[in-house]
């Protein structure tokens, strides 16, 4: 547990768990806007979407450091337990992982974790349109819906290269705040 945990008084806290997709170098509006709605922000990186983050500006923004790989025994757990977690964007590779119960990286395993603690969990998926076409794609995005995940009604979003602003990064929050019975929608 980290220290925070044990604080009463504590805010929420929100996991982003962040893939590797080009609309990733703008999370920080979603770090914005979960802060201004009075949510504490960790970041959990897969490790490829590590690249795509400036690691001092999102310790700067959250006032934590970015986790990306798993911590070794002993040391201490740098966020709280989450009260909620947003996978965005979510790629192809994340998405099936994770539907499928592949726990090969920190984020998979937190997210796999998640089901089983009840975590509510939104997903912004960030896919383009041939991937989108596999039949595994959208089998996964089922089986998500199916144990609760809240998944973006637009999904997948597919931002052709470059084109960042049409992403849906505050629909993440509006997903959690609807109920467990909006997420089979």
């Amino acid at each position: 547990m980290s220290d925070q945990a044990d604080r009463p008084d504590r805010k929420p806290f929100l996991y982003v768990v962040v893939c590797a997709a080009g609309v990733a170098r703008d999370v920080d509006r979603l770090f914005v806007a979960a802060q201004d709605a009075g949510w504490d922000v960790g970041v959990v990186a897969t490790p490829q979407g590590l690249g795509f983050l400036d690691a001092a500006a999102v310790e700067a923004r959250t006032g934590y450091p970015i986790r990306s790989g798993w911590r070794a025994p002993g040391d201490p757990r740098p966020f709280p337990d989450p009260d909620a977690i947003v996978v965005a964007p979510a790629t192809f590779n994340t998405i099936n992982k994770w539907a499928a119960g592949i726990a090969d990286t920190l984020a998979l395993g937190i997210l796999c974790e998640a089901y089983g603690l009840g975590v509510p969990t939104a997903v912004l998926p960030a896919v383009n349109s041939l991937l989108a076409q596999h039949p595994a794609y959208a089998e996964s995005l089922t089986r998500l819906r199916g144990m609760g995940v809240r998944v973006s009604a637009g999904a997948p979003h597919t931002p052709k290269s470059g084109e960042t602003a049409a992403f849906p990064w505050e629909e993440a929050l509006e997903l959690l705040s609807q109920g467990p019975d909006s997420a089979a929608r």
